[in-house]
């Protein structure tokens, strides 16, 4: 078995495909207007409204109503990219800060309110650790 995606549903496709590029600095793919995906080296991170939800059947997801996933995304440095976030619709839950586990770790919400959270592994067990 290999996990390959996760998919946000949103009432505002573009706005949050929109958000998800400028934050990852990657370009999503198009598939139709309901749906896109940004692909990273090991997984992607897909986007669609509700519509297509009708092939899979009625009312299986509520958009921007997460509370219990945070998506997570290994960067180079933590601190550029809260740099970079600034200038982007988010709303930062915890600004960077080292973890007991050994990330240095930046958690915000994406304009639905999903939480991400941006990490760099520093200490040596943490990158050992991202490096499996």
């Amino acid at each position: 078995m290999n996990f390959v995606s996760i998919r946000l549903i949103t009432d505002d496709i573009k706005r949050l495909v929109s958000f998800y590029e400028q934050a990852t600095g990657l370009a999503a793919t198009w598939y139709t207007d309901d749906f896109a995906e940004i692909a990273t080296p090991s997984c992607k991170l897909a986007f669609s409204t509700t519509r297509p939800l009708a092939l899979f059947g009625r009312d299986i997801a509520r958009p921007a109503a997460n509370q219990s996933v945070i998506i997570e995304f290994r960067v180079a440095d933590v601190d550029e990219s809260h740099r970079a976030l600034a200038g982007l619709p988010n709303s930062v839950v915890q600004e960077p800060t080292t973890m007991p586990w050994g990330n240095r770790s930046l958690l915000f919400r994406d304009p639905d309110g999903n939480l991400v959270n941006f990490f760099t592994p520093i200490t040596p067990e943490a990158i050992a650790r991202s490096d499996r």
